[in-house]
């Protein structure tokens, strides 16, 4: 079984949104129909009113008109309902995916630029600056009404059209460049803006701040300089549009009067096919003035199908059964793309179901990128993590994490409750998130908080300790007793007191059945495993029994029976 290709899944919802942009483009073609109302109220009151001085009759012809308006005003107002709807259809359609994109793809500020891509064009499409566009196949319509005015008239009509038409498509090649590269430039700003916010602490306490600004600024000035380019061509070709929009209406106005003086055209055709060039003209100068929203709505739309594209079919595999927690490590591999050398080498070892292992080794290591292999968080570059014998890129994303329990060493709490956090977001689980908590020995902790479980953490836990955070990130990573769990400097932060509940908690899991792998430096917490794993420049130097190991390292170096465990 296999789950379509996202970009084919942005290609249905956008066809599943055909219907409103067919319903938006039939009131178009009533609205402009009824645009014609007021040429032929000209030439009534022109060519009948004036010379029969009727006044009831131009009352009759002044209702009429009113009402032609009225409709219209309606029927624009329901088009951009309309829009609005297809905008709030392509959310519900499409933005899940996207936001599964930035936990697919890329790291730090880059994450949610697919999100900001999305709402770009999202808007566009529920935005008045369609309408334009909705109207430019119409004009036709008034080309031909100008035709059937007088030939002349209708001539004159269809040039001034086509050279506008063809100044707007020239504005693709003024703006598109200098648009392009300002969005790009921005997204880097952006970035680099949302990583340092993220790093506040440290740019603060180091004195960072004016480099930081400076680093930023780099691509911002960048940013700036681009768009004030595009926005000067812009400005330039809105000018010289406008000015020829303007001069062919009086130019119209004067060929009408010509017309008339040598009765070939009525005084009401005079006016009215200054009236249709005009209508004729506004959808194209509305488009070259929305040509900036068009170009970043055109680039977001292309960055968010490239997006979902990167990603490939994403298979929907068979849901296995719970794996009893056999882990194997089958000669792993791991190098990122723009590295020279491979961060893991032929890493190998295997654990029985409620075994637990013990990850050391210096600085530098690869112990945090073991951690996130065997987790799924990276993808080998070659060989296999085995769970229970099946490949964990071989289990359905989402079924594999309800057997997975992670605290990775830069903990991470999203802005809710506690209990919330602890529960992984999953609906009435309050008895698993209160046995998760006592399981990690922070329930009585929790319980002094304000609120208890219903305390709001704050943005990344904010409003809580580092100790705080960790404890509950270790209830969250226990919740619901899963298969394996997988712990990176989970005592890092914490106190004797931690320590012991630390040393307790993988007690209770391997009793269990859930197989743990822990990444620590303190003795106390290693001296709770049954294996130890010793990596150096990313390739296993000694694995066994604990005792083995730590006489075998101790033996080696006998100032640091236990090398210091720093962020692999």
């Amino acid at each position: 079984m296999a789950k379509a290709n996202p970009v084919r899944e942005l290609r249905d919802a956008l066809r599943a949104c055909r219907s409103y942009l067919l319903w938006a483009a039939g009131f178009s073609l009533a609205i402009n129909l009824l645009y014609l109302a007021s040429p032929l109220y000209m030439l009534q009151v022109y060519n009948r009113v004036v010379n029969s001085g009727s006044e009831i009759t131009l009352v009759l012809l002044t209702v009429i008109l009113v009402a032609a308006y009225a409709a219209l005003a309606s029927l624009d107002a329901i088009r951009l309902q309309i829009l609005s709807r297809m905008g709030v259809r392509l959310d519900a359609l499409l933005g899940a995916e996207v936001l599964a994109t930035t936990f697919r793809i890329g790291a730090g500020g880059a994450r949610s630029q697919p999100l900001r891509d999305f709402d770009v064009f999202r808007q566009f499409v529920s935005s008045s600056s369609i309408s334009a566009l909705l109207d430019l196949p119409w004009v036709p319509i008034y080309i031909v009404a100008a035709f059937l005015l007088h030939p002349a008239i209708g001539l004159f009509t269809l040039v001034s059209c086509v050279v506008l038409l063809i100044l707007a498509i020239s504005n693709e090649f003024f703006l598109s460049k200098p648009l392009r590269e300002a969005n790009e430039a921005a997204a880097r700003s952006h970035s680099f803006a949302e990583m340092s916010a993220r790093n506040a602490e440290v740019v603060q306490a180091m004195g960072m701040l004016d480099g930081v600004v400076r680093r930023w600024g780099r691509d911002r000035t960048r940013f700036v300089a681009r768009q004030v380019e595009a926005g000067t061509r812009a400005s330039w070709m809105g000018s010289l549009i406008r000015f020829l929009r303007l001069s062919m209406q009086s130019l119209a106005l004067g060929l009408g009067a010509l017309l008339a003086i040598n009765h070939l055209a009525s005084t009401g055709a005079m006016f009215a096919g200054t009236f249709l060039l005009g209508r004729a003209l506004q959808p194209i100068e509305q488009i070259v003035g929305s040509w900036r929203n068009i170009v970043n709505a055109r680039v977001s739309y292309l960055r968010v199908r490239d997006g979902l594209s990167e990603q490939g079919r994403v298979p929907e595999l068979m849901k296995l059964p719970r794996p009893k927690g056999q882990l194997t490590v089958d000669s792993l591999h791991f190098a990122v793309q723009s590295a020279t050398r491979f961060a893991l080498r032929s890493v190998a070892f295997a654990l029985a179901p409620g075994e637990a292992l013990g990850i050391v080794g210096p600085s530098g290591a690869g112990k945090s990128t073991l951690t996130r292999l065997i987790v799924g968080v990276l993808k080998p570059t070659a060989g296999a993590v085995r769970l229970d014998d099946a490949d964990i890129q071989h289990w359905p994303p989402m079924l594999l994490g309800q057997h997975i329990g992670y605290l990775p060493q830069d903990i991470e709490l999203f802005s809710d409750t506690v209990a919330a956090n602890i529960s992984r977001f999953t609906p009435d689980a309050e008895a698993d998130v209160v046995k998760a908590a006592q399981m990690a020995g922070v329930h009585e902790m929790i319980l002094r908080l304000p609120q208890g479980y219903n305390t709001q953490v704050g943005e990344g836990g904010a409003v809580l300790s580092g100790g705080y955070r960790q404890r509950i990130g270790l209830a969250r990573a226990v919740f619901r007793i899963p298969s394996l769990v997988v712990l990176d400097e989970p005592s890092s932060n914490l106190d004797a007191d931690g320590d012991t509940a630390l040393a307790t908690c993988m007690a209770s899991l391997r009793a269990l059945g859930s197989t743990v792998v822990i990444v620590s430096h303190r003795p106390a917490t290693l001296g709770a495993v049954d294996k130890i794993l010793f990596l150096r420049d990313g390739a296993v130097e000694a694995f066994g029994p604990r005792e083995q190991i730590a006489a075998r390292l101790s033996g080696k170096r006998p100032t640091a029976p236990e090398p210091e465990m720093a962020n692999g």
